[in-house]
């Protein structure tokens, strides 16, 4: 876990039902804030703070694409792969692993955020 992130914000942020759809949703495919909004059912000054504490916690990435007509615009993606809380000694205790991302995608997305 970050040593910014102590547990009781990380709970409480996956209290949300509209912060574990973010999840949800960005754990198959990358997408827009808007996107995000039409899926989960949520305005998107919703989504904007969902995302927001989120990204504090480190469970999203945010990441900058091209659109065709030469703007470019945010795709979230989760960040979680694996949680797991445990109680022992009458202590909780929790233990997060990152999703790893391929390095070759990495590059291809930075070389076509750079075109």
């Amino acid at each position: 876990m970050s040593e910014e992130t102590d547990l009781s914000t990380l709970l409480s942020v996956l209290d949300d039902d509209y912060a574990r759809d973010i999840l949800t949703h960005t754990s198959v495919e990358p997408m827009s804030a808007s996107t995000l909004s039409e899926r989960c059912d949520a305005s998107l000054p919703t989504i904007y703070r969902r995302l927001d504490r989120l990204e504090e916690c480190h469970l999203v990435t945010e990441e900058t694409e091209l659109a065709p007509d030469g703007n470019h615009y945010s795709v979230y993606s989760a960040n979680l792969d694996r949680l797991e809380l445990s109680l022992e000694d009458g202590s909780f205790s929790l233990e997060m692993s990152y999703r790893e991302e391929d390095v070759a995608d990495k590059f291809t997305r930075m070389w076509e955020g750079m075109r």
